[in-house]
């Protein structure tokens, strides 16, 4: 992926950012095809054909689209769903049922449904009753569904604590105390309705470190021999998750995917080796990692305000529907005036939204150039999170994506217009 300065313009993956946001307006998602092609190839070359009996699946709640899912069948991955919603994006982009696995913590009856209807590759179970509401389904349908158990390997993350779901407590997977996940493993070994494969662990997003990893790696491999122990069970398959970093500003230190799974394989490798049992098949789950730098978004800057010895602010016509993120967990982004590229960024200001509230600030004391009303600003790696939490907050439409590669653009989701925005509104007859 390109990000270009050419005669004082940002170009994107060859694209002229300001042509884009004149021909599809603003505020607007923008993704390069390109970047999240280049990060497919980073998996299959480090991992997928580095390492036999491997999978990634990417997981879909950084970005999904019908079109997002026909790149990433393209490019030979799974996909990973957590609601209704994205299992039927997948089926509605005839994305391989095989290739689909279903996490969350609540799934409800009609989910598992719909994912047994539709014969998905496995469903990671992250609660006690959740066995019991699969075995129903599957019974009353006739069949038999793959499985594996999310743990709670009880490690801490260096990342924001809301993003943060691999410690004990969390909402999210089995606890490990014995007298828990001892008889959920057995339960689900001896069903007649699912084919139980393993375990699955995440500790987090947004990591710049293996630390938490690694300690969760051992903590699973662990109930592996546990369960070998118990039950004389090999278990098949072990899913290690992802929460692989990304580069928002200069202060983070992006590894490579390397970085993290050559560690975590050369340890399996070598309990399974000690253990004189066969490797189980390793599953990754990168998602931010694959569309977070793929994508900007472009704004039209409108009211500046200049609190002297205080604060100015630019605001733009966008803000917290189309990236909560800032608000929510403080997160930090960079950008660029995108039609005053190569000039000296020689103000200092805070970038906000529209919306009616105090919090709706995109960047703090982002250094610009001198900005005007009408100017376009570009926000860099946004491609995560983005367009997935958007929300319509003050009555604000959606955005439109646009995907771009090698200079041309083609829309991959509509503006929302006001009519869609309130077209599930109804008045009762007792107010007409």
């Amino acid at each position: 992926m390109d990000i270009e300065l050419r005669n004082n313009t940002l170009f994107f993956d060859g694209c002229n950012t300001v042509e884009l946001a004149e021909k599809y307006g603003t505020p607007l998602y923008v993704m390069s095809e390109t970047a999240i092609v280049e990060k497919c190839k980073e998996i299959r070359e480090t991992f997928l054909k580095k390492y036999e009996k491997t999978r990634a699946a990417y997981a879909s709640k950084a970005f999904l689209t019908l079109s997002m899912c026909k790149i990433i069948e393209r490019e030979g991955l799974c996909m990973d769903v957590v609601s209704g919603g994205e299992l039927y994006t997948a089926i509605k982009a005839d994305f391989p049922a095989e290739k689909i696995e279903f996490n969350g913590n609540n799934k409800s009856v009609e989910e598992l449904e719909l994912a047994v209807d539709y014969n998905i590759g496995r469903i990671i179970v992250d609660g006690l009753d959740e066995l019991g509401i699969i075995e129903k389904v599957c019974r009353e349908k006739g069949k038999k569904m793959s499985i594996l158990y999310r743990i709670t390997p009880g490690v801490k993350s260096d990342s924001h604590d809301y993003i943060v779901t691999g410690k004990k407590d969390s909402k999210f997977g089995i606890p490990l105390d014995d007298e828990v996940i001892f008889p959920a493993i057995e339960q689900a070994i001896n069903s007649k309705y699912v084919d139980f494969l393993g375990f699955h662990f995440h500790v987090g997003s947004q990591l710049h470190n293996n630390g938490s990893h690694l300690q969760a790696l051992d903590i699973a491999l662990k109930l592996i021999k546990d369960t070998k122990d118990k039950y004389n069970f090999v278990t098949p398959e072990l899913n290690i998750g992802g929460g692989f970093g990304i580069k928002y500003t200069g202060a983070d230190d992006k590894k490579p995917y390397a970085y993290f799974l050559d560690p975590m394989m050369e340890r399996i490798e070598n309990f399974c080796k000690d253990l004189n049992i066969t490797r189980p098949e390793i599953v990754i789950e990168p998602g931010r990692s694959i569309v977070g730098e793929a994508g900007i978004t472009l704004y039209t800057i409108g009211t500046i305000k200049d609190i002297k010895g205080i604060r100015k602010y630019v605001s733009v016509d966008g803000g917290m529907t189309d990236n909560i993120r800032p608000a929510l967990y403080q997160a930090v982004y960079e950008g660029v005036i995108a039609n005053k590229a190569e000039e000296p960024k020689t103000d200092v200001v805070t970038i906000c939204g529209k919306c009616c509230e105090s919090g709706d600030i995109l960047i703090r004391d982002a250094k610009i150039a001198n900005a005007e009303r009408g100017d376009i600003f570009a926000v860099f790696s946004t491609g995560a999170y983005g367009y997935t939490m958007a929300s319509n907050y003050n009555k604000n439409p959606l955005l439109a994506t646009v995907l771009v590669k090698k200079g041309k653009s083609e829309v991959i989701v509509k503006r929302q217009t006001f009519d869609h925005m309130i077209a599930n509104e109804v008045i009762p007859e007792s107010l007409k």
